[in-house]
């Protein structure tokens, strides 16, 4: 109970959202909410002010997560099993107190080796102020050797190479940049509030800085209007960039963003999963630069596009044009069968018991013997989102 009070007491924050590969991170809050937030395409901080949380504040959540793992360790040790902490976090993850403490236990039972730092921009802290939590965090819990964060390119564009290499030195493992297109037509759309130059200094200053850098790609991004100059200019920009990872997420569009009265009102021609494809095809046959390309998320129609370039190019475009060669039958039944979460892979295809269900499903999204229309297959995606 004394925990449990602690806990509410020092009122420990967690942010909205965190990178697929930081699922199991222990998440610091540094910053609230995003520092741009004009974005057409994202919903997550519209309608929350943007705020730097004081150095004292984000050292007392460290210290209360410190807590709770001790805790955790205290209750492996009351129990005889001091050597296996990871059993005890696994048992209490079945019943946390909190948000925090199901964090902690969660990370804990992972290996507790990684930290994300939160939210949309940390890396706009003064450098001073972050240098002093990352080090902090070290202390606390030296068993810490990852330390990663969400960046934008233009707040990286303005910190030197200095101040990124002393962040580096400091702790600072990796950052997490929304590219989301190298086309500058189609960022000032967006109202991304950067340039392709912008994205490329940007960058360029991470990697030199020795930081990991983690570029996210949206495909769909550019619709049907913009998809070719989308797909050929963010290909470009990365392959100044250089990233070790080119990570691709697929547009989705909901009532909660600005982009949605912008389809809705047919100003902005949202492209199908065929026509994503296609883009996706572009964008790799482009690409140059010697970066993992990765597919980690629910909403990319071809996940299993991964690998390193430019050496997995050609695999990856074999994906691609084994999807394309499907006839239209199949492609509509993996696209459906996607959508609804039962493929993962197009070797999913060959399970006849999927591939039945599939079309069941197909026949009940049929609407008088026409084909399933492309917002029941955007309706199926979303739910994911």
């Amino acid at each position: 109970m004394a925990l449990e009070h602690t806990i509410e007491e020092s009122s420990p924050e967690l942010g909205p959202i965190r990178p697929p590969s930081e699922a199991f991170s222990l998440l610091i809050r540094v910053t609230r909410n995003c520092s741009w937030n004009r974005c057409r395409f994202c919903h997550i901080y519209k309608g929350s002010r943007f705020e730097l949380r004081s150095v004292e504040d984000v050292k007392k959540d460290i210290l209360t997560a410190k807590l709770i793992q001790d805790k955790i360790k205290e209750i492996a040790w009351q129990s005889g099993q001091a050597g296996n902490v990871r059993e005890i976090a696994a048992r209490l993850l079945n019943n946390p107190t909190t948000a925090t403490f199901h964090n902690v236990a969660l990370w804990l039972y992972m290996g507790g080796e990684s930290a994300f730092l939160q939210d949309a921009n940390t890396l706009i802290m003064p450098t001073r102020d972050l240098v002093e939590v990352i080090r902090f965090l070290k202390k606390t819990l030296p068993s810490i050797k990852r330390i990663t964060s969400y960046g934008r390119s233009k707040t990286a564009a303005k910190k030197s190479v200095a101040e990124l290499k002393e962040l580096h030195e400091a702790g600072l493992s990796r950052l997490h940049i929304g590219l989301e297109s190298g086309y500058d037509p189609l960022l000032k759309y967006m109202d991304k509030g950067v340039t392709a130059a912008d994205h490329i200094k940007g960058g360029r200053n991470i990697v030199e800085a020795g930081i990991s850098l983690c570029e996210y790609v949206v495909l769909g991004l550019g619709g049907k209007q913009m998809w070719r100059e989308h797909a050929m200019e963010t290909a470009r920009v990365l392959n100044e960039i250089v990233p070790d990872y080119i990570r691709v997420r697929t547009l989705t569009i909901n009532n909660r963003m600005p982009l949605y009265d912008e389809f809705k009102q047919g100003n902005f021609l949202r492209a199908t999963d065929e026509e994503t494809i296609e883009e996706e095809k572009l964008l790799i046959e482009n690409l140059e630069c010697h970066s993992n390309f990765v597919s980690d998320h629910i909403t990319n129609l071809l996940q299993e596009v991964e690998g390193e370039l430019p050496r997995d190019k050609e695999r990856l475009l074999a994906i691609i044009d084994r999807f394309q060669s499907l006839s239209a039958p199949e492609r509509a039944n993996f696209i459906v069968g996607r959508r609804a979460g039962l493929y993962s892979q197009l070797d999913d295809l060959n399970d006849a018991r999927r591939h039945d269900a599939v079309e069941q499903i197909v026949a009940q999204l049929n609407q008088k013997g026409q084909e399933v229309s492309q917002q029941a297959i955007w309706e199926l995606m979303e739910r994911f989102i």
